[in-house]
């Protein structure tokens, strides 16, 4: 059977814009000779609806969509693709109203075929709050050109009892459709991307081909949706191989046949080269989707605005981003110069705002409150308000958005000021560890020097006091990232934390201190472009509370 990957770029609610994508991939799916189309999970309305499953008027759009598809469908095509679907049970039995289903589409007709059985309930996956689960995965088996096609959905394909050590679920769908007759299996996905997680998917698909004998298609969704960013690497897989490469982080329509031998191995990219791209995507997909074209960006001469700068160049063109330099009584000279010199690698707007006509100003309205009292972290955090308050007040005077552009080291510890370096409406790079943000500016600067070698190379500072470096108040990054990975991304505990880092276990017990008294500051941070395992947005922990690990 010659079956085509249709690897689509939906938005949420979009259902004309949807409906035509869909419609436009089945046309060149047929022009290509393809008997079967295969789409993404949700990809009706896209993924995730969340809340928007609540609203009535919601669905009936959701149906008016999938019957406008339905009606574009090519003669002699066969289309399966990712819908919502009524629980008819529901009324009579219980159980929530809807299924995250697939339908059927050949001339003209609508027919939902399979429902998801496994509904995710962690990191940032809610799907039983809307979904029912299907009780009999093996009937979501349909016969297609002669042949017995088993159908899964995402979650679906990830609890093969013999590739996981730990599964979440008793049934493997898989296997249940296997089981019942089927002799291709083919997986609608909305499977955001992660570290690794390409690799680790063909494993997971690959070793499905090989335990039950049959070819695996998966079909997963690309795009943005603000922190999660879908990266398609659709795959088609046998025993003996892949039939083509994966495409990464953008559209792709790839025929493949299943009578052919596949024999190829999967090329994977370098992992910087996987974040660039995530970031990229988020940044371009988050500034469209919301309608606007141009981001301003506070630029400090440091590594982490530089590499912001530097990402939403490639995500926007250099036209439609901007810089702001904002100097303060304590900044560096060599500060605006590696800040200037930046944005003249990069081809950007830049503008010279200095805050010290603002600090003046601060201190002499406060000064009755704070008479008698020294200088401190109130100062400082001032300076910061002052940048986010320049900063805001040009993204909303020139329709621009303001990029965030603090990392998860800092954000982990709460060593930034909320209300002021923490202002914006996304935040590119706050899954990444800040030995990562050098990693990943060293990347880009492979081929020359974009990003200034001085801001790479000096000692991080947020100079809000004089001589003031990162260090005084933390450890050394490349000993500070591995403990906070241990405490934040494992959940390891501070004793097992300190005997796989060697770091005292006093001071890990104060670090991860640190990071239970920041979890408010962290529910006030802009969206973040999830990157790792374990992103903020996944992370559910209570912002009051008394627990303290001894």
């Amino acid at each position: 059977m010659r079956v085509a990957l249709c690897q689509i770029d939906t938005t949420v609610g979009d259902f004309d814009g949807n409906a035509r994508r869909i419609a436009d991939f089945a046309q060149r799916a047929a022009q290509q000779g393809a008997e079967l189309a295969v789409f993404p999970e949700l990809a009706i309305c896209g993924y995730p609806p969340e809340d928007l499953l609540l609203r009535a008027a919601f669905l009936e759009a959701h149906d008016a969509a999938l019957r406008q598809v339905a009606a574009a469908v090519p003669r002699g095509l066969d289309v399966l693709v990712g819908c919502v679907a009524r629980n008819d049970e529901a009324t009579r039995c219980g159980g929530r109203p809807l299924h995250n289903a697939v339908a059927h589409l050949r001339g003209g007709r609508i027919g939902i075929v399979a429902r998801k059985t496994l509904l995710p309930t962690y990191d940032v996956f809610d799907e039983s709050r809307y979904f029912e689960p299907c009780r009999s995965p093996e009937a979501n088996v349909l016969p297609v050109r002669g042949r017995r096609v088993g159908i899964v959905v995402c979650e679906d394909g990830w609890n093969d009892e013999l590739f996981f050590d730990e599964r979440n679920y008793a049934v493997d769908p898989v296997e249940r459709v296997v089981r019942a007759g089927a002799e291709l299996v083919v997986n609608l996905s909305a499977s955001p991307w992660e570290r690794g997680k390409e690799a680790f998917r063909h494993r997971m698909v690959a070793a499905a081909a090989a335990r039950h004998g049959v070819p695996l298609v998966y079909v997963n969704m690309v795009g943005g949706d603000v922190g999660l960013q879908f990266d398609g690497g659709s795959l088609a897989v046998k025993a003996t191989g892949i039939a083509q490469q994966p495409v990464w982080f953008r559209e792709a329509l790839v025929v493949v046949d299943t009578a052919q031998p596949w024999t190829e191995a999967p090329a994977w990219q370098p992992d910087e080269a996987m974040q660039h791209a995530a970031i990229v995507q988020g940044i371009g997909a988050y500034v469209r989707k919301f309608g606007f074209r141009d981001v301003v960006v506070g630029l400090s001469g440091g590594i982490d605005s530089a590499l912001v700068a530097t990402l939403a160049v490639d995500a926007l063109g250099p036209r439609h981003v901007v810089g702001l330099g904002m100097p303060s009584s304590h900044s560096s000279g060599h500060s605006v110069e590696d800040a200037r010199a930046l944005a003249l690698s990069l081809g950007i707007d830049f503008h010279l705002l200095p805050i010290e006509p603002l600090q003046r100003a601060f201190a002499e309205v406060l000064q009755p409150v704070f008479a008698g009292t020294q200088p401190g972290i109130a100062e400082e955090n001032l300076q910061s308000r002052a940048r986010g308050a320049l900063l805001m007040a040009f993204a909303n005077k020139h329709g621009h958005l303001l990029l965030t552009t603090g990392n998860k080291s800092e954000c982990a510890v709460g060593y930034c000021t909320i209300y002021g370096d923490t202002n914006g409406a996304l935040a590119p790079i706050a899954d990444l560890w800040k030995t990562e943000v050098w990693a990943l500016a060293r990347w880009c600067n492979r081929a020359g020097a974009r990003i200034p070698q001085r801001s790479i190379d000096k000692p991080p500072s947020a100079e809000l006091r004089p001589g003031q470096l990162d260090a005084d108040s933390l450890p050394p990054y490349d000993a500070l990232d591995p403990v906070l990975q241990c405490l934040v991304e494992q959940e390891l505990s501070v004793a097992a934390t300190a005997a796989r880092t060697g770091m005292a276990r006093e001071r890990v017990a104060a670090l991860f201190a640190q990071v239970q008294g920041a979890e408010w500051k962290r529910h006030q941070f802009p969206p973040t472009i999830k990157l790792s395992k374990r992103c903020w947005n996944g992370r559910r922990m209570p912002v009051s509370h008394r627990y303290r690990e001894a």
